[in-house]
């Protein structure tokens, strides 16, 4: 019987421990997520790009990949999508991150190391605004000149206009 309330009493002390040591978002949640990227029409060249500039990814869709939710102590990460192809005109999209709702358990769970430390270093106090990415990117218009008047010499004048010519005195 002794045997019996020891390995409860471990076990009491196992769970407390864990919810005490560690952070609740960094036991449910993760510190990268999954993306997927597509654009209409398909195979764009993505570029994706960190907050401070650096090629995270490149590639063309459609693509999945993963993204860190953390970019350092208490800063969530986020990210730029560079949409390129030719005859369409780029596209860049934001990707962010916001604070998961399991940060917050830490307070009702006690998690006091999890709240100032576990979580806001590894990331996991933060989730993903969205799961996927599907662009649609816009035709290159070509570029139309303004009506203007120019006056030309007859031999800056092109042959082919030549016939349309009027002779004024």
């Amino acid at each position: 019987m002794s045997f019996k309330f020891y390995k409860q009493g471990f076990s009491l002390l196992l769970i407390t421990s864990v919810l005490f040591l560690s952070g609740c978002a960094s036991i449910v949640s993760k510190t990268t997520y999954p993306i997927s990227v597509n654009s209409t029409p398909s195979g764009a060249k993505i570029t994706v790009k960190d907050k401070k500039g650096a090629d995270v990814f490149t590639g063309n869709t459609p693509a999945n990949f993963k993204l860190k939710a953390g970019a350092g102590f208490f800063s969530k990460a986020s990210y730029s999508v560079i949409f390129e192809m030719d005859g369409f005109e780029a596209k860049t999209v934001p990707v962010n991150f916001s604070l998961d709702g399991w940060y917050v358990g830490n307070v009702l769970f006690g998690g006091l190391i999890g709240f100032l430390i576990i979580d806001p270093a590894s990331g996991a106090m933060w989730k993903l605004d969205t799961e996927f990415l599907n662009e649609t990117l816009s035709g290159v218009s070509p570029e139309t000149e303004e009506a203007s008047l120019k006056v030309l010499e007859l031999k800056d004048v092109p042959d082919s206009w030549e016939s349309n010519l009027v002779r004024m005195n």
